[in-house]
């Protein structure tokens, strides 16, 4: 019997190595390997799986589930923002009110004794992949009066160490306390309001890139 082949990523593959269809299987095993944006998969690990992971095949693999994921945020379709970065949302918890002082630290708190918010919302979001890596991600939503004040809480804000709006963190969620280094970080202005996102790893392993990215998704997220 003549050998037919298919053409996979530039290769040709043989579809019958003429003993009974083996390479049928071997053909089978190459495609569901091969998957998309998706759940499951191990986030930062070196091999894909179906469905893919995030990280997981070097930065063109992120940086394009990044552009996917933030492309849904803005859509606020936020399950499937998550969904495009190999993950899904396993809990969150929301808090409203109305001034930021109390909220604060550092400089970002000397600024608000002086320019106060006119908001402030606080949600923290856990998510995960389905072989044990999990994130957790703070946002932030400020509003202020005007685009000058805006401007100047994020010249602020942008430099690393000069305080920031506590995040709500992870005990809300029933989770160990983790520490937001402001190290993977993400921000978008809309008006005269400004979301600030940052994300860490909660167990197993998410890469820095990976961190870096769903902080960055998480910012185009509106606000609830």
């Amino acid at each position: 019997m003549a050998t037919r082949f298919i053409t996979k990523n530039g290769r040709r593959i043989p579809l019958d190595n003429g003993k009974g269809g083996a390479a049928v299987a071997a053909v089978v095993v190459v495609l569901g390997l091969t998957g998309s944006a998706g759940l499951g998969g191990g986030v930062g690990s070196s091999g894909s799986s179906p469905g893919g992971s995030a990280g997981s095949v070097g930065s063109s693999n992120v940086a394009a589930r990044k552009a996917e994921g933030q492309k849904a945020a803005r859509r606020g379709d936020r399950d499937g923002a998550w969904q495009r970065m190999g993950m899904r949302r396993l809990n969150e918890k929301l808090e409203r009110q109305w001034e930021c002082l109390s909220a604060s630290h550092g400089e970002i708190r000397e600024f608000f004794t002086r320019t106060p918010c006119t908001s402030l919302d606080r949600m923290v979001i856990a998510v995960g992949d389905d072989v044990g890596n999990s994130a957790v991600v703070s946002l932030v939503w400020v509003g202020f009066r005007n685009k000058g004040d805006l401007r100047e809480f994020k010249r602020i804000e942008d430099r690393q160490g000069s305080g920031d709006v506590h995040p709500l963190g992870a005990p809300v969620l029933g989770l160990a306390d983790i520490a937001f280094t402001g190290l993977n970080y993400g921000v978008q202005t809309t008006g005269t309001s400004i979301t600030v996102a940052e994300a860490e790893t909660a167990t197993g392993h998410v890469d820095r890139e990976t961190l870096d990215a769903l902080a960055e998704v998480a910012a185009c997220l509106p606000r609830p």
